[in-house]
């Protein structure tokens, strides 16, 4: 659907100028993304990971490098961190501003989404997949999350736009320059696996897209260059300054734990090989329904538009298998997939709307299919609050049944947002039948409503289960002089939200890290504070230094005597 008005005897053939199409864009997303950021707290790990580097930039002054309780933190680059940064000055240091940067991204992607949908179909087809990014679960809810990843994948994405364009434009240094530094900022938005996608996606856009012989060595070489030069800029100017023992220090330890994500399950997360294949199918409803509508017919697409369709499906297929082998499974690991997926599924809506193509059944089971059981689990959501008493002795992990003790109120009355889910999803496939526009506008329009819904009402309390005892017990020691340690599992959001400061004390830190047996046993000089999880408990228990403080939704408080 065309951001312009519809010719009549009022408009006279009114087209809305370009600059007003990209403002009713940024305007809408704007509403979409900034309003109530900070309505939950962050979430263990990655959100208060990436967090707490950015508050300890802005303690310590330290703008170069990344830190962790104070200490060296070598598993992500800055770039992230230091947009984080960015945000914490204006709005302060807490939950909005450190997911300001992805809402901001949000814009930003929805905006360079129509660019590129005009570039290379037209502006039908770009409104379609603008509509479509925003409608889909997982690629919107991100925009409202503080992980590195969707600043990340925007980068890539520009990456491998303009190695399209240098295909076939004729400034091609200009965009090979820019293909290389985007993949640069990549890189040191994330780390190597944006050089590891880029380099195996175009060995197989070389391989299986005729498109041997069409990048010249020159262009090749100036993209490798410039994308190393973000990464070995930022890690020249830290050398300088803290020296080569940190510089060569940093590197080894980086790529030691990259290669140790792709070689074993990290942190407990692992999977079977379909993982991201269940979570592209599920998070990324309804445009992954709309990826069954391809079909092996030729198009009359131009050579420009039959290309970035090709990089996109080897875009999609290159992620979707890598990460599949990779030892870790993570839900965000595919999400570059985002871009491919949505562009493919927005390329079939545009076909279904402007070229006469019927919508395939399979499209429409899997629609119902999905949808419906999103709606049950929303609908069980409440179901499940409300009779937690009865579903507690069923379980058999300690901590999760701790966990469901929280106070949260529920009242049946919520389910009413399923129900509505399911009967809306009904209709905009009933309404595909007779108008497929209107059905899909129907059905876009009700996954934005429904998302905001879960994000703003069902998030918090969920989150009111998973963490916040432990982060409510963080909260009182703000500003508080005062040493707090996890026990037995790991945690950012102690760091977080105590609002730690550098401590003095040199046998706080050891040369792992911190001193934790220092902390059990030493001498220490402040109160003390630990926290465990239930199931851990009872070694603590028994030991006469620590005094049990209280327990509360599957954490045990402890402190020092």
């Amino acid at each position: 659907m065309p951001l312009a008005l519809p010719a009549n005897k009022h408009t006279q053939d009114y087209q809305m100028p370009n600059y007003l199409k990209y403002l009713i864009i940024a305007v809408v997303a704007s509403l979409l993304f900034f309003p109530f950021l900070g309505n939950v707290h962050l979430f263990d790990w990655d959100e208060i990971n990436f967090a707490e580097c950015a508050r300890e930039m802005i303690v310590t002054k330290d703008y170069l490098r990344a830190q962790i309780d104070f200490m060296p933190f070598w598993e992500k680059p800055p770039v992230f961190i230091w947009m984080q940064v960015l945000a914490m000055k204006v709005f302060g240091i807490g939950d909005y501003a450190a997911r300001f940067p992805n809402a901001f991204m949000g814009v930003v992607t929805l905006l360079t989404l129509f660019y590129v949908g005009k570039k290379v179909v037209n502006e039908r087809m770009a409104t379609w997949w603008v509509l479509l990014y925003a409608a889909t679960w997982l690629p919107h809810f991100y925009f409202k999350s503080g992980i590195i990843d969707p600043t990340f994948n925007f980068f890539i994405f520009l990456a491998f736009f303009q190695l399209h364009l240098l295909k076939f434009k004729a400034e091609k240094a200009k965009h090979a320059v820019l293909a290389g530094l985007f993949l640069g900022m990549a890189v040191l938005t994330k780390g190597p696996a944006a050089i590891i996608v880029a380099l195996l996606s175009f060995a197989v856009y070389l391989l299986l897209g005729r498109s041997k012989g069409v990048f010249a060595i020159k262009h090749l070489l100036l993209i490798a260059l410039f994308a190393s030069m973000p990464f070995l800029l930022w890690i020249g100017v830290a050398t300088a300054r803290y020296g080569i023992t940190y510089g060569s220090w940093f590197l080894q330890e980086f790529i030691t734990y990259q290669a140790r994500l792709f070689s074993t399950e990290d942190a407990d997360h692992g999977g079977p090989f379909v993982y991201h294949f269940i979570v592209l199918l599920i998070g990324c409803f309804p445009a992954s329904a709309f990826l069954f509508q391809y079909s092996r017919k030729p198009v009359a697409d131009s050579e420009h538009n039959k290309d970035f369709t090709r990089l996109m499906w080897i875009m999609f297929w290159v992620v979707l298998i890598l990460f599949s082998i990779v030892k870790t499974k993570i839900v965000h690991y595919s999400s570059l997939c985002y871009f491919p997926l949505t562009y493919l599924a927005a390329l079939q809506l545009y076909r279904l709307t402007s070229e006469g193509a019927r919508v395939k059944k399979i499209v429409k089971i899997v629609l119902g299919v999905t949808g419906t059981l999103l709606a049950i689990l929303i609908t069980a959501l409440p179901i499940a609050g409300i009779n937690k008493a009865k579903i507690m002795p069923l379980i058999d992990d300690p901590f999760a049944v701790g966990n469901l003790g929280a106070n949260v109120p529920w009242s049946y009355a919520e389910c009413a947002w399923g129900i509505i889910y399911i009967v809306a999803i009904g209709v905009a496939i009933f309404l595909m039948n007779k108008d497929f526009r209107k059905g899909i506008i129907t059905l876009c329009v009700v996954q934005l409503v429904i998302i905001q819904v879960t994000v703003l009402h069902f998030t918090p309390k969920v989150e009111a289960y998973s963490q916040r005892a432990a982060i409510d017990f963080f909260k009182s020691f703000e500003g508080k002089d005062v040493y707090i340690r996890t026990l037995g599992y790991k945690s950012y959001a102690y760091l977080f939200y105590a609002k730690k400061q550098p401590f003095a004390n040199a046998q706080y830190y050891t040369k792992g890290g911190v001193n934790e047996d220092w902390l059990m046993n030493g001498p220490v000089d402040k109160p003390t504070y630990f926290i465990t999880k239930v199931q851990d408990a009872k070694q603590y228990l028994a030991l006469p230094q620590l005094e049990k403080v209280s327990e509360q939704n599957g954490f045990v408080f402890f402190k020092r005597r």
